[in-house]
């Protein structure tokens, strides 16, 4: 079986699909669809949503990272996603849950915050992903960069400020789970696949250092997905919230 990863080479959840393709051994290539049209590429290679992760294996097309852990598993059961024992696979159903409805957003919101209010963030981004015209193009993108915030929250001081500074209580419950063996055994399950691509993603932010810096979930983070291809530049988020993050 061959499997198309449709993803945006900065999303942690598409990052998080292809581990599990990896995991899988199933041979896979990545399309890196442009961020901002990626909706309308998608869609024109027949999925119903606009989001990534998306896969199509064979004539099968899934989106989202839940789904595609679950389908990976039936179509491949081995090495398996999830635990065999009912009450070990609880845990990392809920953990992996966790990771997608709490933790997933937390970097997403901050990075659209940043793309809505600074251009040299949009300008920033454009030259990562090799878009032509950088300057021009943080200008151009503003009417998108208010989209996508509007769709995340992002365009909420006070909400963004809150994700901000929930971010150590986030990792300690990361850590927790390390701890309780749910996360970072010896076999990686869905959970790890979906949580480490966020905290890694959170490791890019110049602004999270202190925070992040000798912390269990960054080394955990950076032994599951080593590299990252994107930054977020030190002062992009405010220095008043930043004052009120403890380390």
């Amino acid at each position: 079986m061959r499997a198309t990863l449709f993803a945006i080479a900065p999303s942690h959840p598409s990052h998080a699909a292809r581990l599990m393709l990896e995991r899988k051994g199933i041979e896979h290539r990545v399309v890196n669809v442009p961020p901002g049209t990626h909706a309308v590429a998608l869609r024109l290679a027949g999925f119903r949503g606009g989001t990534v992760p998306a896969i199509r294996l064979d004539r099968r097309r899934v989106q989202g990272s839940l789904a595609i852990s679950r389908a990976l598993d039936e179509i491949e059961p081995d090495p398996p996603l999830f635990p065999a024992d009912p009450g070990r696979r609880e845990e990392v159903v809920a953990a992996e849950r966790w990771g997608e409805s709490e933790l997933q957003g937390v970097p997403r919101r901050l990075t659209r915050w940043a793309t809505l209010h600074k251009a040299a963030m949009r300008e920033h981004m454009a030259r990562e992903t090799g878009i032509p015209l950088p300057k021009v193009a943080a200008f151009l993108n503003i009417p998108a960069a208010r989209h996508f915030a509007r769709k995340v929250g992002a365009d909420d001081d006070e909400r963004v400020r809150r994700t901000l500074v929930a971010i150590p209580d986030l990792l300690d419950r990361v850590e927790a789970l390390i701890a309780a063996g749910t996360l970072g055994g010896p076999e990686p399950n869905a959970a790890d696949f979906q949580i480490a691509p966020t905290v890694r993603c959170l490791l890019t932010f110049g602004d999270l250092e202190h925070v992040l810096s000798g912390r269990p979930a960054a080394a955990y983070a950076r032994a599951i997905l080593p590299e990252y291809p994107s930054t977020v530049p030190a002062g992009t988020l405010p220095a008043e919230w930043l004052a009120g993050l403890r380390a």
